[in-house]
């Protein structure tokens, strides 16, 4: 599994913003800023996040960005999914993402890719934003 850069960026705006949690709405500059993200590059992931449900934005001079729930209840698995897709190695073992592959053909094979997918997601399924912080 390879993570993207903008899951990496992902992780990184919504750890900030874990950090600032309860403290208001936070602008594109400053998580730019603090997290050394690219602000055009920030601007299409925080819509990314905000459509998908997990922030809350404000227009506007006094506008930003917040968590729109608590950061124990968001986990780092959902958010590679939503940017990145499968958290599995190969398509042929992966939950919400299957599709066929050439290792099918191998049952041995098959049973080493899916534990790597199992280990995977459960560490970033039980891994939320609050741990992070």
């Amino acid at each position: 599994m390879k993570l993207s850069r903008k899951s990496e960026y992902a992780c990184l705006a919504l750890i900030d913003l874990s950090e600032h949690y309860n403290q208001g709405l936070a602008k594109i500059e400053e998580i730019s800023k603090r997290k050394g993200i690219p602000k055009k590059y920030l601007e299409q992931i925080l819509l990314i996040l905000k459509d998908a449900g997990y922030l809350k934005s404000r227009r506007g001079s006094e506008g930003g960005y917040m968590l729109a729930k608590s950061p124990n209840k968001i986990c780092i698995a959902e958010i590679i999914r939503l940017i990145d897709g499968a958290l599995a190695p190969v398509g042929s073992v992966s939950r919400y993402f299957y599709e066929k592959t050439p290792i099918e053909k191998s049952k041995k094979l098959i049973s080493v890719f899916r534990g790597i997918r199992d280990y995977i997601a459960k560490k970033m399924e039980t891994t939320t934003f609050q741990d992070l912080i």
